[in-house]
């Protein structure tokens, strides 16, 4: 790391002595290199959320688009629980 930065946070008291926990069983060096692994962790986590909601958002014009050409279905409530039953009970009961 050539740029280095100094911060001070502010933890809720668990966060804390959970930080010291993990040093003082020697899983890492510093508080400070805890820290660097769950901002990065949050990095990657964040991406991936950004990720899904790009996707979600095109599925939402997807199915705006289809209203507005008129490609749509009168909306059945009970023709989708049947198939959501149809598809439950296809399903293997998880071991």
């Amino acid at each position: 790391m050539s740029d280095i930065e100094r911060l001070t946070i502010t933890l809720p008291t668990e966060m804390a002595a959970a930080l010291r926990v993990a040093v003082a069983e020697g899983d890492y060096a510093s508080t400070s290199e805890v820290v660097r692994e769950a901002i990065r962790d949050w990095k990657v986590k964040r991406i991936l959320q950004m990720q899904e909601l790009a996707v979600l958002k095109a599925d939402i014009d997807k199915g705006l688009a289809d209203v507005a050409s008129g490609r749509i279905k009168a909306f059945d409530k009970n023709n989708i629980m049947e198939r959501g039953r149809s598809l439950l009970a296809g399903r293997k009961p998880a071991a």
